[in-house]
């Protein structure tokens, strides 16, 4: 089912677990996400979002993502991340997206802030919920790089562009980066428990891959209610297909390759939204 509005985000933020947003570029990957969230009995997102749609087609990728949902025996979100097109982010709306992101952290303070409020009066005669980002998350979406951290979210900053935008939840940088670390640290909890007490919307965590599962569950436990996670998908991807082309080649059994990598998908997932759904010993209260 199509998990329309904030509610589900709302209650992971309260009961203290997060939602766990999955980026997909293929039809095997969006079902491997969704039938997933099947398997543990979860809700979870799918995020079909803007780095993809050049591979996939922004309309074909959308209509599997939407079709995915709708059949769905548990509520599935379907999400645009990161875009910084107020013309995208509509077309994406108008498709049927229950949530989406704007990214104007590149933008100075000021503009990120036009930007994104534009978007929040946009999607709200949708009902879709809105994430903006503040601070910057170095590294590339679709391609593992090894980066180091950028600019850590700014807690004053960050306090008051929540209030200013009218943003749902926002994404923070608190030394997590997409894709691969040049040289790993620990994520920055004291800082996020700053940007906790300032900020009374759900925060949301990129570059989740390869975070230690102690580290992943201290962040969800100080008010992130909303993890993205893909290089490890596009790993075990890429990683069955390789294991199975010897025996899938000699009869071109090009589906046979296709399974085997939904199925590795498919237990990432699994294994992600078993860390992010263990309910908190202490629920936050919502501020």
């Amino acid at each position: 089912m199509r998990d329309r509005g904030t509610d589900t985000l709302r209650a992971a933020y309260a009961q203290g677990w997060s939602l766990g947003a999955f980026s997909t570029y293929t039809q095997e990957i969006t079902q491997a996400i969704s039938l997933a969230a099947e398997d543990i009995g979860c809700p979870v997102i799918l995020q079909a979002g803007a780095s993809a749609f050049s591979h996939a087609g922004r309309a074909q990728l959308a209509a599997q993502a939407l079709l995915a949902a709708d059949l769905a025996g548990v509520p599935v979100g379907v999400h645009l991340d990161h875009s910084r097109s107020l013309k995208e982010i509509r077309a994406c709306l108008d498709a049927g997206y229950t949530s989406v992101m704007v990214d104007g952290s590149h933008l100075p303070f000021a503009d990120n802030i036009a930007l994104t409020q534009s978007v929040v009066a946009a999607a709200a005669p949708y009902g879709a919920w809105v994430e903006g980002e503040l601070g910057a998350i170095p590294g590339d979406e679709d391609r593992s790089e090894r980066t180091g951290p950028g600019e850590l979210t700014d807690p004053g900053l960050a306090e008051e562009f929540v209030a200013r935008t009218g943003v749902d939840a926002l994404a923070v940088a608190v030394g997590n980066v997409h894709g691969t670390a040049a040289d790993p640290v620990p994520l920055d909890l004291e800082l996020l428990a700053r940007l906790a007490s300032l900020v009374p919307v759900p925060l949301v965590l990129h570059g989740a891959s390869g975070l230690p599962a102690a580290e992943l569950e201290a962040a969800v436990g100080l008010g992130v209610a909303k993890v993205n996670v893909n290089t490890e998908l596009r790993t075990a991807f890429l990683g069955a297909v390789e294991l199975a082309l010897p025996g899938a080649q000699p009869s071109s059994d090009v589906a046979a390759a296709l399974d085997a990598a939904r199925e590795a998908v498919r237990e990432v997932v699994r294994t992600k939204l078993r860390q992010l759904t263990r309910t908190a010993a202490s629920p936050r209260t919502p501020s």
